[in-house]
């Protein structure tokens, strides 16, 4: 009870902080009152459980998969080191050139979003000494002329919750409310949409805050995990009522849309006209999105049904319009999430498919597969695991082992029976290069083929580049943690050591900029973005982790990779 009262104590300190920020900066402190929307009341519902029921595992399989985990956080260690030494409390080391970059305010991203890995990589010390160090950061002032709050939320706010969740260490909860506050005051505007580039200087000296007509769906409503933590551990309402007034807008237009069930990828926030725009995706500029609905119902405990609702009816639409199946030389029974347009012609709807996939839309089967056991739905389950099948099967056709940004193959004509066919395979390359059929010839598509670098199957790849990016080995991790598949292990085995093999510099590692040489190492960009240790790094971590570390059951992952506990019944 003692711990109970001076926590609150502590959280009235914060508002009195809260109070004087926002006079500080100028915030409309009548359009920003007293909440409308409280948080939920009430016993958190007894969701199903995520997890497999793994058994006891054989002395043979624990040191081999410790072998596995040490080469891992060896990795990690051998890169912190790095930004430790050469960038420390900048926001990103150049892992070629040893230089800074801090293209995020100047706040130390790679330190914050590091901290909850130094924690579940059990590197006390390091943590200790970075959590230390937080005091050196102000987020009164930016190297940037305006805040991208969609990063910040997640990297900067997720960040500090989780190791908040992870240590119980109160410093981290302090700087998690100043970050926080600094958030809301970008919501100072008349509709209470927030400004997804926000002028901190502007909103200073008064100057109007308008939310901007044309967002990106995914940097609009990716805010839900965060803000409703934050209200849970502060008591605060005001950060859940924030995200809530997003999540009720959307949820009222959802079925209204060109595609009812899921939103455009561009939408208006100035208007709050989230239903007018063409084209629909589960990946860039909406990912995020979609990715919070069915994590925030299991973050409150099942007490907010919208979520699940919005989940279901966009999954819906998702699996009917945006997956494909392609056909490829193995035959293999696999999944790729892509992109849809939708146009009125005569009167009529009209969806047209676009066979694009991307990276970033890996994170589609670990979500899938995890809704499918929150919500029963085997169906979800089973698009979960051809999904990230999808994404393990890309990694293993390119010459380096790493999945491309972006790539286009052929769909099946049936998703029940697709049988490998060179020649349509062929046509279907040159006519994405746009050559005309007369023009066609065996010699000429053979020396397209090899002069794009094409694996079969593949159609065309506009995007060659690898940003160390975890949303395929995100989606192995979940899935494994969900199925038990012993097989995941050897594929999150042979993506990191590809990966490691290619990305290594003296100091860390480095993204490419063309995953499909064949001949030589791929050429390097000199960028490590925070996400690297942040995210990659962490989900390599856990999956050769003991499955009882950072539990699906318990935790829930914020798309930054960043775990929040979740209410559990009592």
């Amino acid at each position: 009870m003692a711990s109970i009262l001076f926590r609150r104590q502590y959280y009235v300190i914060f508002g009195v902080v809260a109070v004087l920020f926002l006079l500080f900066h100028n915030v409309d402190r009548d359009r920003l009152s007293w909440p409308d929307v409280a948080l939920p009341t009430g016993n958190p519902l007894p969701l199903p459980r995520i997890q497999h029921q793994f058994p006891v595992e054989s002395d043979a399989e624990r040191n081999e998969r410790a072998i596995k985990q040490r080469s891992v956080k060896d990795a990690f260690v051998r890169c912190w080191t790095s930004y430790r030494s050469r960038a420390w409390m900048s926001d990103e080391l150049t892992p070629i050139s040893a230089q800074t970059r801090n293209h995020f305010g100047g706040w130390g991203a790679t330190l914050v979003d590091s901290l909850d890995t130094l924690w579940i990589m059990g590197m006390k010390d390091e943590f200790d000494h970075a959590v230390a160090a937080l005091s050196n950061i102000s987020f009164d002032t930016t190297t940037v002329k305006s805040v991208n709050i969609f990063e910040t939320n997640i990297r900067f706010l997720g960040g500090f919750l989780a190791a908040f969740d992870l240590s119980g260490d109160d410093r981290l909860l302090e700087k998690a409310v100043e970050v926080g506050n600094m958030l809301y005051a970008a919501f100072d505007t008349p509709n209470r949409m927030p400004l997804t580039r926000w002028n901190m200087r502007a909103a200073a000296h008064r100057k109007p805050q308008i939310a901007d007509p044309a967002v990106l769906l995914a940097e609009l409503g990716t805010f839900s995990l965060e803000f409703t933590r934050l209200s849970i551990v502060t008591g605060d309402p005001k950060w859940f009522d924030a995200s809530q007034r997003i999540i009720d807008a959307l949820q009222e237009q959802q079925q209204h849309t060109l595609l009812p069930g899921m939103w455009p990828m561009v939408v208006d926030a100035k208007n709050m006209v989230f239903d007018k725009l063409h084209d629909f995706t589960l990946g860039s500029m909406s990912d995020s999105l979609y990715e919070y609905l069915p994590k925030t119902y299991a973050l409150l405990g099942g007490l907010v049904p919208k979520y699940r609702d919005m989940y279901e009816a966009a999954m819906d639409a998702a699996i009917r319009h945006t997956m494909f199946r392609p056909m490829v030389p193995d035959n293999a029974d696999i999944l790729v999430s892509g992109l849809v347009t939708a146009k009125q012609e005569d009167g009529k709807t009209v969806y047209r498919r676009r066979s694009e996939g991307q990276h970033l839309a890996c994170y589609t089967g670990g979500m899938l597969a995890m809704g499918g056991k929150l919500f029963n739905n085997q169906t979800h389950l089973e698009k979960g695991e051809k999904l990230t099948n999808g994404c393990i099967w890309t990694y293993k056709a390119m010459p380096t082992g790493i999945m491309p940004e972006t790539f286009f193959m052929l769909p099946c004509q049936s998703t029940t029976h697709c049988m490998w066919d060179e020649a349509r395979w062929i046509d279907a390359v040159m006519d994405r290069a746009e050559v005309p059929p007369e023009e066609a010839t065996p010699e000429k598509s053979a020396a397209l083929i090899s002069h794009k670098r094409l694996p079969k199957g593949f159609t065309a790849i506009p995007d060659t580049n690898y940003h160390l990016r975890p949303e395929a080995i995100e989606s192995v991790f979940i899935l494994y943690r969900i199925t038990g598949r012993s097989n995941l292990l050897d594929s999150a085995w042979d993506m990191f050591r590809a990966i490691d093999t290619n990305t290594r510099t003296e100091l860390a590692n480095s993204a490419l900029s063309d995953v499909t040489v064949t001949e030589e190492r791929p050429p390097m960009t000199d960028i490590m973005e925070s996400f690297w240790l942040g995210e990659t790094l962490k989900y390599f971590y856990l999956i050769f982790s003991e499955p009882s570390l950072i539990s699906l059951d318990e935790y829930v992952f914020n798309t930054e990779a960043h775990p929040f506990k979740r209410l559990l019944p009592a």
